[in-house]
């Protein structure tokens, strides 16, 4: 497997990542949630200064592609205006958060949220570039696979509790100092070398044997935590998938227009608050058995410099005619930027063709390499079959 270069940090607005289709300018939306103004002027943002392409990231953030140097500084001040840039990078990256999409105007999630993301700001804290934190404070559980460090939750009673990812069980917490627990375990992780040596996550900190200190830890046990959520109607809106997590300026647009507001998601999903009908938009999935919503791909070549292949058309060819129990993961290099974790199959990109690998993950042992991409669409059982 070829090495490839990991950069261990996640673009911002005000520090966009270079790419082959031009720079990567991340937008972090506050609490989760644009309102509906917010989304169709970013969507016509991303028209005028950017390839009119928006990515929906695993950490639920847009990214507008293909923006010039140029257009970067006016891209910006629109985005200030919009009330959507920080005062700098450092706060930027600090402010890195997930929010259940499925929260009411009822409940504590959208206040612990802003706390949470003003506190976040207000620190000086030194976390890792991916480090985050997760706030899924309804009865079930939304976000209990996606990417998080420190998790601010209910448990079996319907109490807050805020728990180490990688802790089975949290500490009950009031209301009033759930922020400054969640804080103070960010504060421990960092004191205890949790950035150091390459990990730079909470789980892989504890499983190489760190110890939560006795005020940090509980025996208080997550709530359920609830099935994968499909597209449909919800009572608070209508959920959407994006296919390959990626949607044009029109889609967004159209979107925007049918909803009070939009919530974004770690599943390539996007809720449109209040709407009472599915959209019909080309990108946009709206079917819960659609193949497209088992199938992950980065954005592959050109867009990203060090793909080796166009990863959608290959994955879009062989979405159809998956299995119905398999998840498809394909890659244009071995980082594996669109899922780290296994899939059923996981395709990586190198320089001399595609390599297999079954139930694991872009860093595993591939059963098959260098397969061609017209040779997979030919026999895509090839796949499922084999040593």
């Amino acid at each position: 497997m070829s090495a490839v270069a990991i950069k261990g940090w996640c673009p911002g607005a005000l520090r966009p990542m270079r790419s082959g289709d031009g720079l990567l300018v991340r937008i972090r939306p506050y609490g989760g949630r644009l309102d509906a103004r917010q989304a169709m002027r970013i969507a016509e943002l991303a028209h005028r200064y950017g390839n009119g392409l928006i990515d929906l990231t695993s950490r639920a953030n847009f990214q507008i592609r293909g923006v010039s140097d140029d257009g970067h500084l006016p891209l910006v001040q629109e985005l200030s205006r919009l009330n959507l840039i920080d005062d700098d990078p450092e706060s930027e990256a600090r402010r890195n958060s997930l929010v259940t999409p499925f929260w009411r105007m009822d409940d504590e999630t959208s206040a612990l949220a802003a706390e949470l993301e003003q506190a976040l700001i207000a620190s000086s804290l030194d976390l890792p570039g991916k480090f985050g934190f997760a706030v899924d404070c309804v009865e079930e559980r939304a976000l209990a696979d996606a990417s998080a460090d420190i998790r601010i939750e209910r448990d079996e009673n319907g109490e807050l509790i805020v728990r180490a990812d990688g802790a089975e069980r949290g500490r009950v917490v009031t209301r009033a100092v759930a922020i400054e627990a969640a804080l103070a375990l960010s504060a421990w992780f960092v004191k205890t070398g949790g950035a150091r040596a390459g990990r730079g996550r909470m789980a892989a900190h504890l499983a190489a044997g760190a110890q939560l200190p006795t005020e940090l830890c509980g025996d208080a046990r997550p709530a359920h935590a609830m099935p994968m959520p499909t597209p449909g109607f919800y009572p608070q809106g209508v959920l959407v998938g994006v296919a390959f997590g990626q949607l044009t300026y029109t889609a967004l647009a159209a979107l925007a227009g049918s909803a009070g507001g939009v919530r974004l998601t770690p599943w390539r999903m996007i809720l449109a608050e209040g709407a009472h009908e599915l959209p019909r938009c080309d990108g946009l999935v709206t079917r819960a058995a659609d193949p497209l919503l088992r199938v992950v791909a980065c954005s592959g070549a050109p867009a990203c410099r060090e793909a080796h292949a166009d990863t959608r058309a290959l994955a879009a060819a062989l979405a159809p005619r998956l299995p119905a129990d398999a998840r498809l993961h394909v890659s244009g290099c071995a980082k594996g930027c669109a899922q780290a974790g296994a899939a059923s199959i996981t395709l990586v990109a190198t320089r001399d063709g595609f390599d297999v690998i079954r139930n694991g993950t872009t860093r595993d042992m591939p059963a098959l390499r260098g397969l061609s991409g017209a040779a997979i669409v030919a026999n895509p059982n090839v796949l499922m079959e084999g040593p």
